[in-house]
């Protein structure tokens, strides 16, 4: 009995925080959701107009793993908002509430609050990306490892971020590093040498390799995707570590 109210307990405190962090602003300021479509649709209408159309498939690909990685991202600005502005985190770490609990809940919200974006490009992969189980299924890890990876930037960052300000500065430089200098909308091959080397700094740019390779617009070896699928998961358990370990949940 007493295992089933904990586990009630914790089923409320992960709901709590996707209303308070999602479900709130969606329904009481509407506009939000046009904002978190903006970014992703924006780049992928303008690498369209740019290729007249020949890369369409890629530049969907792309806005799928830039709102999945914004969407970890947005942590960052979140938490901080919550911890500084309204205490919010005081307030958890002083409750039986675990920082895993609060923090996979606010996670979950930044998902639900990415839906109108993630619907979106869901309808047009699904005319203009022809995939296999196989290769849908690749898309789909390619998208959880790179949720998971910006998870663990933003709680980190957010739980050192001492004001709001601070805070979008950090989402903007992270942002522009890892979804917008990387090729995330095109292939790689379209940046010349040796400037290509520099992209495959960013995890992103792997993710897009994996992502355009199981959908057939390039051509990735297996030496290639092996090497791409351990640096994804090796990146994301390095910065998930440091979140565990380094993160400051309760202030010192």
């Amino acid at each position: 009995m007493h295992a089933v109210t904990i586990r009630r307990s914790r089923l409320s405190q992960f709901i709590a925080s996707i209303y308070i962090n999602a479900l709130y602003e969606m329904k009481n300021y509407p506009v939000v959701l046009i904002n978190t479509m903006m970014s992703p649709v924006s780049f992928l209408i303008l690498i369209v107009f740019v290729s007249r159309g020949r890369l369409i498939g890629e530049a969907i690909e792309g806005g799928l793993i830039m709102s999945m990685f914004s969407a970890g991202t947005s942590l960052l600005t979140d938490l901080s908002h919550l911890k500084n502005d309204f205490k919010l985190q005081d307030m958890v770490v002083s409750s039986p509430t675990s920082w895993q609990i609060y923090v996979s809940g606010m996670a979950f919200s930044e998902i639900v609050y990415s839906l109108p974006a993630l619907v979106l490009l869901g309808i047009l992969a699904f005319y203009f990306i022809h995939l296999s189980i196989e290769g849908l299924l690749t898309v789909i890890a390619v998208l959880i490892i790179m949720f998971i990876t910006s998870i663990a930037i933003g709680y980190t960052f957010a739980t050192f971020s001492s004001d709001i300000v601070q805070s979008f500065a950090f989402s903007r430089l992270i942002s522009t590093l890892f979804s917008t200098l990387p090729p995330v909308y095109y292939p790689i091959y379209y940046i010349p040498l040796p400037f290509r080397y520099l992209a495959y700094i960013s995890p992103t740019t792997y993710a897009a390799e994996l992502a355009q390779g199981a959908a057939g617009f390039i051509t990735l070896s297996v030496d290639g995707a092996i090497a791409a699928w351990a640096i994804m998961i090796i990146v994301a358990s390095a910065l998930f570590l440091i979140a565990w370990y380094k993160g400051r949940w309760r202030e010192i």
